[in-house]
């Protein structure tokens, strides 16, 4: 009788991708690299293991949304305070810090677990060409 083999955390090879976001729609592109940062791509994924690769976003500033979302689109941070509500809209957020709608989009996209943190420092963005880990990637 032949039995399924578990993945073991020592079996797990993490490999470097490289995602451009020049032109591409924010949503499309954050959820290819949610996909990767799981490795739900791979034979061997099991979701109580972070079986992920690294991923490495350049041209962080130049994704594009469709619609009126640059204007409409709310993103909000409460203090818990009467009067703390904050609200920015998404083109206020690229002005200020342009990796953050990336990188917010990504975390909405992955499991809410503990291994949440764990695939987020797998996560580099970059506004431009250049990003220290080319000697890495493929």
């Amino acid at each position: 009788m032949k039995y399924t083999k578990s993945t073991k955390a020592s079996e797990i090879e993490r490999k470097w991708h490289v995602f451009d976001a020049k032109g591409k729609v924010l949503g499309r592109l954050a959820s290819e690299i949610a996909q990767i940062l799981m490795g739900k791509y791979k034979p061997n994924f099991v979701r109580h293991l972070d079986c992920g690769d690294y991923v490495v976003v350049i041209n962080a500033d130049q994704f594009i949304v469709t619609g009126r979302k640059d204007k409409e689109k709310l993103y909000s941070n409460y203090s818990g305070y009467p009067g703390g509500l904050k609200q920015k809209t998404l083109g206020q957020i690229r002005k200020e810090k342009t990796a953050e709608p990336i990188r917010h989009a990504v975390y909405g996209m992955l499991p809410k677990n503990k291994l949440r943190d764990r695939l987020m420092a797998r996560l580099f963005i970059y506004e431009g060409e250049d990003h220290p880990y080319k000697d890495k990637v493929n």
